[in-house]
């Protein structure tokens, strides 16, 4: 079961190294978009207008020339080392998410069966889950998410509220989601387009854990 190390350090491992990725696009797309609003007015019009992948594109492929001024020749310089970092970090994601979506398929199937949940969200589900019995409720697996309701701390004592002891990610919440999801009726006859066979198996997330671990 996803207890084992094996296991378990696999997902986390490839989990931890593609988030890395993403953070790291995101900040070189960061600077792209810095780099474009400071550039020399040739280059700015010469973006400008561009959708982000356009821009990411076209940066990657620019070339400067020994005519140019030193301002111009380094702008160019930065925009295609940005550019082509970006494209680096997008493959290499890509290719973490290929090798999550694998072994999810291999270990638990059932969870991309639930409408909602990915490879990400299942490799997360699994690392968390970590062994028979320690989220016996699913309230139990939603409070340790911190996707939790507590009691708001207002004059209406029946209200509730985020918990804020834990900001919920948005794993936390796809996970809560699809058990949500999966409870309801109207959901349950809809089809998933997340599951490799495209439709929803109507099971929950602990009911999926479950088939996982009685394998």
């Amino acid at each position: 079961h996803p207890r084992r190390r094996g296991e378990r350090e696999a997902f986390r491992v490839l989990l931890a190294t593609r988030q890395s990725a993403v953070l790291a696009c995101t900040a070189a797309i960061n600077l792209l978009k810095a780099l474009i609003i400071s550039a020399p007015d040739e280059l700015r019009v010469e973006l400008r207008g561009m959708k982000s992948k356009d821009q990411v594109a076209h940066c990657a492929k620019l070339r400067d020339r020994p005519t140019q001024d030193i301002e111009h020749r380094m702008t160019v310089r930065a925009l295609r080392s940005a550019a082509q970092r970006i494209e680096a970090l997008r493959s290499e994601a890509k290719e973490l998410e290929a090798e999550l979506l694998a072994l999810v398929r291999t270990i638990a199937p059932e969870l991309l069966a639930l409408q909602g949940v990915g490879p990400i969200s299942a490799a997360q589900i699994l690392i968390s889950w970590s062994h028979t019995g320690r989220f016996r409720p699913e309230a139990a697996f939603a409070a340790f998410a911190g996707a939790a309701p507590i009691p708001a701390s207002s004059a209406q004592p029946s209200s509730t509220s985020a918990s804020s002891s834990s900001r919920p990610t948005r794993t936390a919440l796809v996970i809560s989601s699809s058990v949500l999801a999966s409870r309801t009726p109207s959901s349950r006859r809809r089809s998933s387009s997340c599951g490799p066979s495209g439709h929803n198996s109507g099971s929950s997330t602990g009911a999926a854990l479950n088939a996982t671990r009685a394998r």
